[in-house]
């Protein structure tokens, strides 16, 4: 059994030391192991020790005002030697500005403000969700399923992606690796891959994401025929409604095709999000608001697709792909978008063969000391080359217009400029992607001139815009030109009358669609505003809207 994860504590005052470590082995001591030093020199030698044994540190908690070295100090040496805990400071009133300045210089997660009492109160919620942050962010001794299958098939990609972005711990082994694992599973034709092996060896070989899924105790399916409130796709919008919803005593139902979060859930880093100074990642987001849904009583379902939203008396019936039904009150479509396909010979051949739509997180990895191409020039492609840009040896941006400022946010600019592993190629496009059985080459043609040429390549991640993904609505539902969803006043004419088909005497609310009590939130909404914190805004006030709807109907 591998050593618990170490929370390191250090203080001067060895009353206040003991104190500490006392009250981090009450809340914390079944889980985690407890070291104390009582100087900044001392929690060193204790860290580059327990670094040495190759035991995991998870937590550092250090006193700011402390002879010799002070807390920040010894938080920024400590960096280097365990660089994946998370690091507190422990700070007088008084000290609060070196503290904020900290947050900066080392990195600093979180300070605290002397006293801590009661800890149940100003201790451990602060450190509850720091540890449970490191949890889900730093490799632990592997005990989850075993991914079989080829590096260049899409299934298998379709499946890693799948696993990752539910938070489900797996290993992908392939070739030599996975051969003995193979033949005890009897895996032997590359035609049964790829196969999961779970922990209590349960074998799937080619199995759906809902089978994936059931094993690994999402729920895929209704646990009730009727609800308040059925929200469709769980992004930030998505996600948004259904905190509100529950919150407020709304029986909700949350359902998402692959896994929570949408796009944006697959963003490395989201710095311009209201409320996180540091940035925070998509996953990392996406995981908050589920758990922040679910506390509040929401019923999520995982690969589950609804097929057809059909009005049935007061309510709307939702069928999905299963054949299962059931019926709300009212819904809140949230669909998001999916990326725009690659206009390009070949593009279509080589998806999930080298040709990526979107960039997950744990794609990056597999990108070491590659080339690595991004198609595209907004804030999702920008976010994404600095990303693997930590991991590849070189990521070249190709950019159809002659300057990515005309789409992308200044701060990601400025650091893709600074970036010497960044190259961006303006005035480019990709019209052919070549290779056998996974992309080797790219043809690139110059917008302006015209001409071609071919540069070696292995992995084409593409972000060139979004298409609605609203073809399985019926003719009900009024969208634009591009499939977007028109509501409210878009549903209006030029002298401000609804629909011919819209049954009811009011005109539509603001965020209601031409089938009343089926509301639209987020990126699939027409003339909506394409970044997370307006998506969350409408997901909040599409519910204020389910509520007067609501009451419309009695």
């Amino acid at each position: 059994m591998p050593a618990r994860p170490v929370l390191l504590t250090v203080d001067d005052d060895r009353a206040v030391s003991r104190a500490v470590a006392r009250d981090l082995r009450r809340h914390y001591g079944d889980r985690y192991r407890v070291v104390r030093a009582e100087s900044g020199e001392d929690a060193l030698a204790a860290l580059r020790e327990l670094t040495a044994r190759g035991e995991t540190t998870a937590l550092l908690l250090a006193d700011h005002r402390m002879p010799g070295m002070t807390g920040v100090e010894f938080l920024e040496q400590a960096m280097d030697l365990a660089p994946t805990a998370k690091r507190v400071l422990l700070t007088a009133y008084a000290d609060t500005d070196a503290a904020i300045r900290a947050i900066n210089d080392v990195d600093l997660d979180r300070y605290l403000l002397k006293p801590w009492d009661p800890p149940e109160e100003k201790l451990y919620p602060e450190l509850d969700e720091l540890l449970l942050a490191w949890s889900r962010t730093t490799r632990a001794p592997f005990d989850g399923l075993t991914v079989l299958g080829h590096q260049w098939s899409a299934d298998t990609q379709e499946l890693k992606e799948f696993l990752a972005r539910n938070q489900v711990p797996y290993r992908h082994l392939q070739g030599e690796d996975g051969a003995a694992i193979r033949k005890a599973a009897e895996l032997t034709d590359d035609a049964t891959l790829p196969a999961t092996v779970f922990p209590d060896g349960t074998v799937l070989s080619r199995p759906s994401l809902q089978a994936v899924a059931q094993k690994c105790g999402l729920a895929t399916t209704a646990g009730s025929p009727f609800y308040d409130v059925v929200v469709v796709g769980a992004g930030p919008a998505g996600l948004g409604s259904a905190v509100y919803a529950a919150s407020e005593g709304l029986r909700t139902l949350l359902v998402e095709r692959t896994a929570t979060g949408g796009q944006a859930g697959q963003s490395s880093r989201i710095e311009n999000y209201l409320g996180f100074p540091n940035g925070v990642s998509g996953a990392e987001l996406a995981q908050r608001a589920r758990d922040q849904a679910v506390r509040f009583g929401v019923e999520v379902l995982t690969a589950s697709e609804v097929t057809a939203i059909t009005p049935n008396g007061d309510g709307r019936a939702l069928s999905f792909a299963d054949g299962s039904q059931v019926t709300a009150h009212a819904v809140v479509l949230a669909t998001g978008v999916s990326w725009t396909r690659l206009p390009a010979e070949g593009a279509d051949t080589f998806a999930g063969r080298g040709v990526y739509y979107g960039a997950a997180a744990h794609e990056a990895a597999d990108c070491s000391g590659e080339e690595v191409y991004v198609v595209g020039a907004a804030n999702s492609a920008g976010q994404a080359a600095l990303h693997f840009a930590k991991f590849a040896s070189r990521v070249v941006m190709l950019c159809r217009g002659t300057d990515i400022r005309a789409s992308m946010s200044e701060y990601l600019v400025g650091r893709i400029e600074a970036n010497s592993a960044i190259d961006v190629v303006t005035c480019t496009q990709v019209v052919a992607v070549e290779g056998t059985d996974h992309v080797e080459r790219l043809v690139l043609a110059n917008g302006a001139t015209g001409q071609t040429h071919t540069v070696p390549a292995s992995r084409l991640f593409v972000f060139i815009g979004a298409q609605p993904p609203t073809a399985w609505l019926g003719e009900a539902f009024a969208r634009d030109e591009r499939g977007f969803l028109r509501t409210g006043p878009a549903l209006l004419d030029d002298e401000g009358r609804p629909p011919t088909d819209w049954p009811l005497s009011r005109a539509p609310y603001h965020l209601e669609c031409s089938v009343p009590g089926v509301f639209v939130a987020g990126d699939v909404r027409a003339e909506s505003v394409k970044r997370v914190a307006s998506a969350v805004g409408e997901g909040a006030m599409a519910v204020t809207l389910v509520h007067r709807y609501l009451e419309a109907i009695g």
